[in-house]
């Protein structure tokens, strides 16, 4: 949680943190600032201290907005620096972090940096800062990092959050299968009312419709596959695939906040009219590991555990898993889940040995079958979260029907 960033610097041996960016759609920025417009901004984080954001004059009112105390980028006359370097950008702009350094008392030490900006001029940039700061010793942390480690547990604030992407995602299943039990089939095929079969692209127009008018976006696109399609675990779905009785839908849908909030993600998988007998003990093989996870689910348990226990069941009932061959296509082929918030993908990782099940935590538990060579797929997922008294609750409450009716025209 953000409380603990000091401490995790402190673990760390990290004394300033360097976020650049814009806020939004820029998990590090928009993890201290919240959802405001900042198009570009500065913000530093020293440990001990509260941040500072630097951003242009323009969007001081949003930066404002944020709580955190504001400085004045334009002051730091960007124009006039670059005549002290023959115009050289990269230079300039070392040039102007070295004097808001400076103004922060930011003369020395190791400084971790985060955010979103251009690949090579970052290089450049941060390449010159060493030259002009030999003090600061500059780093990209990998893996753990401190802010990973913060991002890993939520507090009621980010809970909040969380809750309503559950709500407005689960709202927006229920409109899709609505929509689709609004037609009928004629000759195994959803039509519309003119007779043309209703297709993947008509789903996936009216999934985007909705998530505008519910103040949300959908930028990862949606998974909604069929047949063959459903046994690739990210194959997204033919936009031009008719949608057929009788085979397997792996639909998936991970929405976000608008301006880069905070996620959702949610799995059923629908047979409709009717699902033929493989494809039905496919989804009861799938439904049976993913309701003895969810019974097992305890405060402080360790996650890897319940990724070997998901192998081991898969196992039992005959389907190759992922322990056992990490090169397979066909079977258990990935983790049981994984952390979820700023980011779709955040700790902690269902195959962390260090990862539990503690307060704040926000996972997915998403086990799934997968066999494209039979054309069918399966997976179930839903969100839980760990909430402050150490209660698990459940951010995606949806039925888990396999079979959607669809009358006949």
């Amino acid at each position: 949680m953000k409380k603990d960033i000091d401490a995790l610097m402190e673990k760390h041996q990290i004394d300033a943190l360097l976020i650049t960016g814009p806020a939004g759609h820029n998990p590090p920025m928009q993890y201290f600032t919240g959802n405001v417009h900042i198009g570009h901004g500065d913000l530093i984080k020293k440990r001990g201290e509260e941040p500072v954001l630097f951003c242009n004059p323009m969007e001081r009112e949003e930066a404002a907005r944020s709580g955190i105390e504001i400085k004045n980028l334009a002051e730091y006359r960007l124009s006039e620096l670059m005549k002290e370097v023959d115009n050289d950008p990269a230079k300039a702009t070392a040039l102007r972090y070295k004097k808001m350094f400076s103004d922060i008392s930011l003369t020395s030490g190791k400084l971790s940096i985060y955010g979103l900006q251009e690949a090579g001029q970052a290089y450049r940039i941060f390449n010159e800062l060493k030259a002009i700061l030999p003090d600061i010793e500059i780093i990209g942390e990998m893996g753990h990092s401190v802010l990973s480690q913060a991002m890993e547990t939520k507090d009621e604030d980010e809970a909040k959050h969380l809750r309503h992407m559950g709500k407005v995602t689960t709202e927006i299943v229920g409109r899709v299968q609505k929509f689709i039990q609004s037609h009928k089939s004629k000759d195994g095929v959803v039509v519309k009312t003119d007779g043309t079969p209703l297709t993947i692209g008509d789903v996936k127009s009216k999934i985007n419709l909705w998530a505008a008018e519910l103040d949300v976006e959908n930028p990862h696109g949606t998974i909604f596959a069929i047949g063959a399609d459903s046994g690739v675990p990210h194959n997204g779905g033919n936009p031009t695939d008719k949608l057929e009785l009788g085979k397997t839908i792996v639909f998936e849908i991970f929405l976000q906040k608008a301006g880069g909030g905070y996620h959702s993600d949610f799995t059923r998988t629908w047979c409709l009219g009717y699902a033929p007998e493989a494809e039905q003990k496919l989804y009861d093989d799938v439904r049976k590991v993913f309701d003895n996870i969810m019974e097992g689910l305890e405060l402080n348990a360790p996650f890897a555990p319940m990724q070997a226990l998901t192998c081991q069941m898969f196992e039992d009932l005959g389907h190759e898993t992922i322990r056992q061959n990490p090169m397979i296509t066909e079977g258990y082929v990935h983790s049981l889940g994984h952390g979820l918030g700023l980011r779709i993908h955040e700790a902690p990782g269902a195959r962390d040995e260090k990862a539990f099940f503690k307060t704040g935590v926000a996972v997915t538990i998403e086990p799934g079958l997968y066999y494209p060579s039979k054309g069918m797929g399966s997976r179930i997922e839903d969100t839980v979260y760990v909430n402050q008294e150490g209660t698990i609750e459940l951010l995606t409450d949806y039925p888990y029907d396999l079979v959607i009716p669809i009358e006949e025209a």
